[in-house]
């Protein structure tokens, strides 16, 4: 599979999104009544952030000139969001969540090879040494995706409108972890 990002465009993109956060599938979002100009509203604040950015993945695997948006990926810095102030913020730790939306045909394997890609390019900035994720305490699925990549739980935190599952992902343990499951 072959990913790209590009940043989130709140306008052009705000309907694309809007159908995914909305979907039961995304439950966990906390987005299920946003209208569409809701949804731009918030990725126009996080495109105005200089710590907090949205990007919009896309698989290029599907023939000859065809790009089709596949995820979604936000950036942060833990110490400029609430998550911050749940555990001490070390010096390179970077935030992500991540949405892959409900596809007519799952593709095997996908949703694994673009948290894979994620990480890659998060840890590809030197300066990054360790990811943190905060799901809601009830997304097992995730859970279970981010344990096969090297993150580690640390402890259940009380977020704005979730509880959430606090989890580290360092540099060496997506490395050991992305090598034990590689050929």
């Amino acid at each position: 599979m072959n990913f790209t990002l590009a940043p989130v465009d709140p306008a052009r993109d705000a309907v694309l999104l809007h159908s995914w956060v909305t979907d039961p599938h995304a439950r966990f979002w906390d987005m299920q009544e946003a209208s569409v100009a809701d949804v731009e509203r918030e990725y126009t604040a996080i495109h105005e952030s200089q710590t907090h950015h949205a990007f919009l993945g896309y698989n290029d695997d599907g023939g000859v000139g065809v790009r089709a948006a596949a995820f979604l990926m936000e950036r942060y810095l833990p110490d400029n969001d609430p998550v911050g102030a749940t555990y001490p913020v070390q010096q390179g730790d970077v935030g992500m969540h991540l949405l892959v939306p409900r596809t007519e045909v799952p593709v095997s394997g996908f949703t694994t090879a673009v948290i894979t890609f994620i990480l890659e390019h998060l840890f590809s900035d030197p300066d990054v040494q360790r990811v943190v994720v905060e799901p809601d305490v009830r997304n097992t699925k995730v859970h279970a995706l981010n344990a096969r990549v090297g993150f580690e739980p640390s402890s259940t935190i009380e977020l704005p409108g979730k509880q959430a599952l606090l989890s580290f992902c360092t540099r060496n343990q997506f490395l050991s972890t992305f090598q034990e499951v590689s050929p």
